[in-house]
């Protein structure tokens, strides 16, 4: 993994997650500007977990490749489902699901991070 790309998927999900909590605070329901956000964070996780998974399968040894694998499956998921639960009822507390999402995939960025730099790559 890129350790910058790291670092700014990690910015983009933190600021997703103020975004959400802001926008619970002010009690609005989400809306496209939250669609815009989250799918530029998506496309920044997709970018990270093909540049990721073209590496493990081109010969890059982890001690956990499979559990590796199925967190880089996980880290894209997570916010399209979490925007979907967020906008399916307009509500104020919507911002709030797209903010435990964006929590959700930081840790399982950091956990990914952890196990490609316990496997010495």
């Amino acid at each position: 993994m890129i350790q910058a790309l790291v670092v700014v998927v990690w910015i983009a999900l933190a600021a997703l997650a103020v975004f959400g909590i802001a926008t619970t605070a002010s009690n609005r329901p989400p809306g496209r500007p939250h669609k815009i956000v989250t799918s530029v964070v998506v496309a920044l996780l997709l970018v990270q977990a093909m540049i990721a998974a073209v590496r493990v399968f081109g010969g890059v040894q982890l001690p956990e490749s499979t559990t590796f694998l199925i967190y880089l499956v996980v880290s894209v998921c997570v916010l399209p489902i979490g925007l979907q639960f967020a906008t399916a009822e307009p509500t104020r507390w919507g911002g709030a699901v797209l903010a435990v999402a964006a929590i959700a995939t930081g840790v399982v960025v950091w956990r990914l991070q952890d196990l490609w730099v316990v496997g010495g790559a």
